[in-house]
């Protein structure tokens, strides 16, 4: 049997929550639906104690905000499924949900974890501040399940994936990441070291809760510390170089001798090219090379 765990912070679930409860109404497959409350305002908890009223929802609640890995473990620690599937709380679901579950239930059995993946509006939003996040959305992280099979645990997220209970038990979501970004990252390197199986279909979800470009950009920096935290830690750089892409240029330009100019130019530049990306007219090539210049910025030891 599935649990659906849907880890929140401040987003209003009722739209989904209402349509997966309908859903699995009658399902012997889908036994419950637990929102995961991170410390959400009164006004989100309100809603989501009403959402726990429908049939099989019920509502975690943690006083404080305990950050993405934590809520994510602590609804784990709840289920009562041998299968947990993780919809992050600003997921779209694009066509019906039964249509959704029910190709969930047809893969179960083939792989212990599996990943449905990230789908963006094809029009780009007509507020030009979300711009830069529908661009790297779009462009970077849709892809489909066959281009995510080519290197698997490089393309894990936790947007959207399927996996057995105790799968999760022994690669836990490491909760010392408290800010945005990156505990996917290091769960797909964990899933890689174990020996664990990953498979991707094409099950996508929307992501449909875009930041503006101010919020985007912080998170942007979070999730770059966060990478440069990971690296220090994890016990097989290589192998963690390879899932990727900005740690294997950086260490390229790091042989080379030229990271700590980069982060110099940084340092320097910072506030510039962050008005450039919050423009219509940013590029992903700008966002990139401002990406890599913060982690030379964070690995030289600049504050």
């Amino acid at each position: 049997m599935i649990s659906i765990l849907i880890p929140v912070y401040n987003f209003d679930l009722t739209s989904m929550v209402s349509c997966l409860s309908n859903a699995i109404e009658d399902s012997e497959i889908y036994n419950e639906i637990i929102i995961g409350d991170d410390g959400c305002e009164k006004s989100y908890r309100s809603t989501f104690h009403k959402l726990a009223r429908l049939k099989k929802v019920r509502l975690l609640v943690s006083e404080k905000n305990i950050g993405r890995a934590a809520i994510r473990n602590r609804l784990a620690e709840i289920a009562s499924c041998d299968y947990l599937l993780y919809i992050d709380a600003d997921a779209l679901i694009p066509a019906s949900a039964s249509q959704y579950l029910d190709k969930w239930v047809n893969y179960m059995n083939i792989s212990p974890v599996m990943c449905g993946g990230t789908a963006y509006r094809d029009v780009p939003p007509n507020d030009p501040d979300r711009y830069l996040r529908w661009q790297y959305g779009y462009y970077k992280e849709q892809k489909c399940a066959k281009k995510r099979n080519r290197k698997p645990y490089a393309s894990f997220s936790g947007f959207n994936f399927l996996i057995e209970k105790e799968v999760l038990k022994r690669v836990r979501f490491n909760e010392e990441l408290r800010n945005y970004g990156h505990e996917d990252t290091l769960l797909g390197y964990q899933l890689m070291k174990a020996g664990i199986p990953l498979l991707h279909i094409d099950n996508q979800l929307i992501h449909d809760g875009l930041d503006n470009n101010r919020e985007f950009i912080i998170k942007t920096r979070e999730g770059v510390q966060n990478l440069s935290i990971l690296y220090d830690k994890v016990t097989d750089k290589k192998a963690f170089i390879r899932s990727v892409k900005l740690l294997g240029v950086f260490e390229k330009l790091h042989t080379i001798g030229i990271t700590r100019v980069l982060a110099l130019i940084y340092k320097k530049n910072k506030r510039r090219i962050e008005i450039m990306l919050r423009s219509r007219k940013s590029s992903l090539k700008i966002f990139s090379v401002y990406k890599l210049g913060l982690f030379c910025y964070y690995r030289h030891g600049y504050k």
